[in-house]
């Protein structure tokens, strides 16, 4: 059995794994990869995936992370069976559409610009039409239910409570007359989150491919990150500005109602305080949130059969229209903010960021993991001026870091999460979807711990998994010297080069304006001192 990372491998994006095992080639996740412009590169070279060969896939949520590059696949001739449980497939439904407006609209911004320059226009990664092609591929299968998506190979999802449908895949692989027992763990969620069950526990596994975004840290606990909400919310309205939330549109948008709710029957968040959620995505994932109790907590359900409903609000306003979302920007006065994207690198949060984060009295409430290279990372990082649209924007609002309302596990629960697994001294252990540094220090602590050495792989890195209960032998192959891309860099400093020419142009216009004020300036003073000389 060998399994290829082909993202989510030392970084937190891209999760991907291409398995070969029992004569069949198929695919745990598709996730787009985000990030830096080195990083992004990765999701238009999905050859490398050879996406006909793949006979089906494994989704272990909706998160755009594990499954942004299903359209592109498909546009590029996959054609198998896509698993996933009911929930799942409700929200990829809206988010792979919303992805592929994104990707139109972004592809239609850059042509603009290389169509000025006398540059080809840009494609788009891929479009409503490759997403909607997808939709036909999905097909659904509930939690604990045992089902084999090809010979040899039996598959059955676990509650992996991370957000709504999310799961982690159990494989059992018949081969060469033995039998494996492969775990791949998803995104493992948060215990006692709000609305969401707790993950299940796994006790037995001969490999597993374990996340590790939080390797590096434990979380507040809930009640001082609802204290620590609460904090930003009497800042900012008591200068009268606004508290904005970049915020993941599907789960983290829904706690942090819940949050709100839970403020608000406190007496915590001002009734005069108006609550905007502006993210089309979010609005809609919210209903989906709506219809799918049977997949909820106990509590929440509890609330519910008492008709509360946690995710509603007095104050709470919907804005799903791009007119709607740009008066929330005139509007004078404190409002809470809640908008997407979560890394504040993309969406209308960048248009909130862009008309707030200048703003002394405002607060910036970041909620989740904010990967390298995004606008988020550099905010949290102490940034004194972050580029939006083009425009540096000075970092004068109060920042909050609230890793406590995260739906990842921290390093302390992900260690118990590990240690319900009788089989720990024979498995062996692979940390993916983490940044490097959080992975080496969870290594150390699950070496102290328990005495096992975990295996890190790198991106592109094939494994191959020993069958029966034999240690893994980790192939590192050797990595040939990285092509230079001499089209992206030309392609690159020519934008760059456009980029200063524009701000030189600029400068020269205002000098020129500023010149030609004085001479106006002077020609008016000139001619009231020829009156005055020629009264006197």
């Amino acid at each position: 059995m060998k399994v290829k990372l082909m993202g989510a491998a030392r970084t937190v994006t891209g999760s991907c794994y291409i398995v070969e095992a029992a004569d069949r080639r198929f695919a745990i996740d598709c996730g787009m990869h985000q990030g830096n412009a080195e990083i992004e590169k990765r999701n238009w070279d999905v050859d490398i995936y050879d996406p006909r060969a793949i006979e089906f896939i494994l989704m272990t949520h909706a998160h755009m992370d594990h499954s942004g590059l299903l359209p592109r696949l498909v546009q590029k001739g996959f054609r198998g069976k896509v698993y996933m449980t009911p929930p799942t497939r409700d929200l990829l439904r809206i988010m792979l559409l919303d992805s592929a407006h994104i990707q139109e609209m972004e592809a239609q911004w850059r042509s603009r610009k290389h169509r000025r320059r006398g540059a080809e226009d840009i494609t788009p990664l891929y479009t409503q039409k490759d997403a909607q092609a997808a939709f036909p591929l999905f097909s659904t299968v509930t939690y604990g239910e045992a089902f084999s998506p090809a010979p040899g190979i039996t598959a059955t999802f676990r509650d992996a409570g991370h957000i709504l449908g999310a799961a982690m895949a159990e494989l059992t692989v018949a081969e060469n007359g033995t039998q494996s027992r492969v775990v791949f763990s998803g995104d493992i969620g948060r215990p006692a989150q709000l609305l969401i069950r707790n993950p299940s526990v796994i006790d037995t596994a001969d490999f597993l491919f374990m996340e590790s975004t939080y390797g590096n840290r434990d979380h507040r606990d809930e009640t001082d990150s609802l204290n620590e909400l609460a904090e930003a919310i009497a800042w900012s309205y008591g200068r009268g500005e606004k508290v904005i939330i970049p915020a993941f549109a599907v789960g983290r948008t829904q706690e942090m109602i819940y949050s709100l709710h839970l403020l608000a029957k406190e007496g915590r968040l001002p009734a005069d305080m108006p609550v905007f959620v502006d993210s089309p995505l979010a609005i809609q994932a919210t209903e989906i949130f709506r219809k799918s109790r049977e997949y909820m907590d106990a509590e929440t359900k509890a609330l519910l059969a008492n008709g509360e409903d946690p995710l509603k609000l007095p104050q709470l306003r919907f804005t799903p229209s791009t007119q709607e979302s740009m008066e929330i920007n005139g509007l004078r006065g404190p409002a809470v903010v809640i908008s997407a994207s979560g890394m504040a690198n993309a969406g209308r949060i960048k248009h909130h960021l862009r008309h707030n984060l200048w703003r002394g009295g405002a607060s910036v409430v970041f909620v989740g993991f904010q990967a390298q290279g995004t606008t988020g990372r550099k905010i949290v990082d102490g940034a004194e001026k972050v580029r939006i649209f083009n425009e540096d924007i000075a970092v004068r609002a109060k920042i909050f870091t609230i890793n406590g309302f995260s739906a990842h596990a921290g390093q302390g629960q992900l260690i118990e999460w590990l240690g319900h697994f009788k089989t720990r001294e024979e498995m062996r252990l692979f940390l993916i979807h983490g940044e490097y540094n959080a992975q080496q220090a969870l290594a150390g602590l699950i070496r102290d711990r328990f005495g096992i050495e975990a295996a890190i792989p790198d991106y592109l890195e094939e494994v191959t998994l020993a069958p029966g209960r034999e240690l893994a032998r980790v192939a590192y192959p050797e990595k040939a010297a990285p092509k230079v891309d001499w089209e992206f860099l030309i392609a690159d400093m020519e934008t760059r080069l456009a980029r200063l020419r524009e701000r030189r142009g600029a400068m020269e216009g205002k000098v020129w304006m500023e010149q030609t004020e004085l001479r106006d300036r002077l020609l008016e003073i000139n001619r009231n001192l020829a009156g005055i000389i020629s009264e006197i």
